[in-house]
Formats: structure tokens, sequence, C-alpha cells
């Protein structure tokens, strides 16, 4: 099972890993903290202190087109919060 999927690259989690030095992945929905830290300790070699997460449901979205309304739902996800130890740090941009 493929713990980490994906990091959250947005400004609002550039500006938490510059000011507290924070880092957020979306992880599998059924990971618990545990094994977010050690999948994150393994994958990038740093130390971390603590894990938050929150569950994100999948809001409903529709659209008008020809054929009528089409109402659909986006994909539901779990977003883990990971704080580093002090003078760690994962820099996603390196190797381009």
């Amino acid at each position: 099972m493929e713990i980490i999927i994906k990091p959250v690259l947005t400004e609002k989690m550039t500006m938490l890993t510059d000011k507290q030095n924070k880092v957020a992945f979306v992880v599998a929905k059924d990971a618990n903290k545990i094994e977010i830290k050690q999948a994150v300790e393994a994958m990038y070699g740093v130390n971390v202190v603590a894990v938050n997460t929150q569950r994100y449901q999948g809001s409903v979205k529709s659209r008008y087109t020809k054929a009528g309304v089409i109402s659909g739902r986006t994909n539901s996800f779990k977003k883990a919060i990971v704080t580093l130890a002090e003078g760690d740090k994962i820099d996603f941009f390196s190797n381009i």
C-alpha cells in the first residue's frame, strides 16, 4: 500500500513551510499517523515531530449543458500536515 500520494504545493503551504517548518501531503484514506510518519521519514530522510490529519469530503458540482443538468461529485481525500524537526527541510524542486 502506498501511503503518500502527492505533496500539497500551494501558496498557503509554502508560507507554513517557511515559517513553521510544516509540509502537507495527500495520503491514503486508511493511513494512520504512525504509518504517515514512518513513510515520510523513510522517503525523505528527515525527522518528523508531529502529524496532523484532515479528511475532506468531495463536494457536489453541477453544470448546465444542452442535454440538461449534469451533476457529480469531486473525489474525497485525506491530507496530512507533517511538522519537521528543527533544521530538517524537504526540497521538492531540487532536481528540476
